[in-house]
């Protein structure tokens, strides 16, 4: 397992400056990506035009407009430039295969777990990333004097990627930050809207921009408003990219306008503003199994999977901390999956081992705006611990279904099980069961969840830069969450 340091280490640390030529492969992608070679379908999916993309997807989608889906391909967003949708690939009895959208990530992780697309590209997508989607933006005006930096609360094996990186392609010295929920005396602060780091000499320097990988409720530390450029800012998180339950909203609203289009954000069936005590009445209503998530969780914590009175029991136990969730229809096998709206669907799951074993898997598709629209930068995979069966049979059901690979400690800290990452090579990726328009298809649900989320964010934002606090409080009237928010 990979170790990351712990929450008390992250309140300890300074600001360090990472310095243009620190860049090292092996300090930012799992040893095992170093030595694999992307597979040749991946290759070809991630060097596809925009053009071609759609070319294809709409052949196969007759009733979809070529130049309406381009034009959402090429999407400007005002916030949301850099985003990771989680994705089952799932079926019917019938056998209509989609790939369904379970969450969609602000700020998610993927470079590290990504094989270069060429021998020569040291850098690979933290490069891409850097030059595709943040470094235009330093040209923006009114910035703050200052210098740049990268601010983070875990996975230091990819943030410091990308601060090397930054710096290659600026030239610049650039800061990498610790900054952990909770922690004493962090090295970084706001000051009339403007991030400050603190370096090893207790001296603070201002920042004019910075890339946030801080995913654990960032908006108890960061402002709405700043001078400071973020990347991605708070309010993509709010509007959906870290609140499952503001994400929901804004799928609907965006499949309102999108069903006249022969388009569809598919997301598992989902029940909004649930209260604790109603929870048990929605288990039932999906037939005794579904999945319950606090929607403000990432990183596979605040996601329960409810297959039996004592999972449920379990969860109606547990001290949550929020007053409001959402219940989705739960995707298994067949023999045991909800029945929603739109009927039974399970997992495709993975090809069978030697052993006939078939398991869960998920794909995550990072993708980051450019100046052609939007475009793939990695992808992965994950498989659950344990292999998906016909029936439970008194088995945990997270074991069959859960499928992240993070796990906070006791200590505040984070640890990694990369021994079910899948990878996008020769070897891994042939498991997975893909296909070239599963890929594409995957792609295009991903840009229509960050669009919609884009979307809400611009319209939860005043003139002014501000939160428009009433409009949110109807979207999420949650008094815990408002009370975590650090601009009141």
């Amino acid at each position: 397992m990979q170790t990351n340091i712990t929450a008390s280490d992250l309140g300890a640390c300074a600001a360090r400056r990472v310095s243009p030529g620190d860049f090292e492969s092996s300090r930012h992608f799992y040893p095992r990506v170093l030595n694999a070679q992307v597979h040749p379908l991946v290759g070809y999916f991630m060097r596809m035009t925009t053009r071609r993309i759609v070319s294809r997807y709409c052949h196969l989608n007759p009733v979809v407009d070529p130049e309406t889906l381009t034009e959402i391909l090429e999407y400007r967003p005002r916030y949301f430039r850099w985003a990771g949708a989680d994705l089952f690939h799932v079926t019917t009895e019938r056998g209509n295969r989609q790939m369904v959208v379970i969450e969609t990530n602000s700020c998610p992780s993927g470079n590290k777990s990504m094989p270069p697309l060429t021998d020569g590209d040291e850098r690979a997508g933290f490069g891409l990333l850097m030059e595709s989607a943040f470094v235009p933006l330093l040209s923006k005006r009114g910035l703050p004097r200052g210098d740049l930096a990268v601010i983070y609360d875990k996975n230091l094996m990819e943030t410091s990627g990308y601060a090397a990186a930054l710096a290659e392609l600026t030239g610049e010295n650039v800061w990498l930050a610790p900054m952990a929920t909770g922690a004493a005396n962090p090295p970084v602060r706001f000051i009339d809207d403007v991030l400050q780091v603190r370096d090893e000499h207790g001296d603070w320097h201002d920042i004019r921009a910075a890339m946030r990988y801080v995913t654990q409720k960032p908006w108890n530390r960061i402002p709405v408003q700043t001078k400071t450029l973020i990347f991605n800012p708070v309010i993509a998180c709010l509007a959906g990219g870290r609140n499952k339950l503001v994400a929901a909203k804004a799928y609907d609203l965006y499949n309102a306008e999108l069903s006249e289009l022969g388009l569809q954000i598919r997301v598992p069936e989902t029940i909004r503003d649930v209260g604790r005590a109603e929870i048990p009445l929605w288990v039932q209503r999906f037939g005794g199994h579904a999945v319950v998530k606090v929607p403000y969780a990432n990183a596979g914590q605040g996601v329960f999977t409810i297959t039996s009175d004592a999972e449920l029991a379990a969860f109606m136990e547990t001290d949550i901390g929020y007053d409001t969730y959402i219940v989705q229809s739960l995707i298994g096998n067949y023999e045991w999956s909800s029945i929603s709206a739109k009927g039974r669907f399970f997992h495709v799951g993975t090809i069978p081992n030697k052993r006939s074993d078939i398991f869960v898997a998920d794909v995550r598709m990072m993708i980051c705006t450019s100046a052609t629209g939007f475009r793939p930068l990695a992808i992965y995979g994950r498989r659950a611990a344990e292999p998906l069966r016909p029936s439970l049979d008194g088995r945990p059901s997270w074991d069959m279904l859960g499928t992240n690979l993070s796990k906070k400690r006791e200590d505040g800290g984070w640890e990694t099980d990369d021994q079910r990452l899948m990878l996008m090579d020769r070897k891994d990726f042939n498991a997975l069961g893909l296909g070239l328009d599963d890929l594409i298809e995957g792609f295009i649900q991903t840009v229509l969840s960050v669009v919609a989320i884009d979307r809400l964010a611009q319209s939860l934002v005043s003139q002014k830069g501000r939160l428009k606090r009433r409009l949110f409080r109807s979207l999420n009237d949650d008094p815990a969450l408002l009370g975590e928010m650090c601009d009141q």
